[in-house]
């Protein structure tokens, strides 16, 4: 193996969990956002419909 190579290996490879453990926060992170946009989205879209429906009766 290239000594360089080695080098960094040894530089890396302790420090991997805390890269993995990152990565996997900002995923749960981003998993827990999109969950709450679309439970918004969903509560938005049945308000719409309510007032489509009430503008329709009005009408």
């Amino acid at each position: 193996m290239d000594p360089v190579l080695a080098q960094i290996y040894q530089l890396v490879v302790p420090s991997m969990p805390y890269v993995l453990g990152a990565y996997g926060i900002l995923w749960l992170g981003l998993m827990v956002y999109v969950g709450f946009a679309l439970s918004r989205i969903g509560k938005l879209e049945k308000q719409l419909v309510l007032v489509e429906d009430t503008l329709a009766k009005r009408a």
